[in-house]
């Protein structure tokens, strides 16, 4: 099983960002913990702070990967491209945030994302991560 989590702005800070909404860990730190949790998963990770280059990366991944897990931070809730670019790939997507959306700001309340996505996971820290990985292999 090949899945790959994909990361958007800002999330390359995570252990020195906002470490009240965010937590204290860094992503890096994190994925290594996933990995050695899920050994038969062929796990990989990618974090762009740019629009474009996410969109490259879900339609170069999308249509050979089993899953694909998407926080897109901010670009959630402003990106057309990235929402269309879901809809015209085969591999399923699972939307995740690490905060409660619907608990910030109005404006984080919209996504562009989830009427395109298999489902989504909000508000759990870090573990949302793992909560998509997990509904992907219930599946297999």
């Amino acid at each position: 099983m090949r899945i790959i989590i994909i990361n958007g702005p800002n999330l390359n800070l995570l252990g020195k960002r906002e470490p009240g909404i965010y937590g204290g860990q860094d992503f890096e730190g994190y994925f290594s913990t996933l990995r050695s949790k899920f050994q038969t998963v062929e796990l990989s990770y990618y974090q762009s702070n740019v629009e474009g280059e996410i969109i490259n990366k879900l339609q170069e991944v999308g249509f050979d990967h089993d899953g694909i897990i998407l926080n897109a931070g901010a670009y959630t809730h402003t990106s057309i491209g990235i929402g269309d670019c879901i809809k015209a790939i085969q591999t399923p997507v699972i939307e995740v945030h690490i905060s409660n959306t619907f608990s910030r700001e109005t404006f984080r309340h919209q996504s562009y994302i989830s009427p395109n996505a298999k489902g989504v996971i909000i508000g759990f820290g870090l573990k949302s991560y793992e909560l998509a990985l997990l509904s992907f292999i219930d599946l297999a």
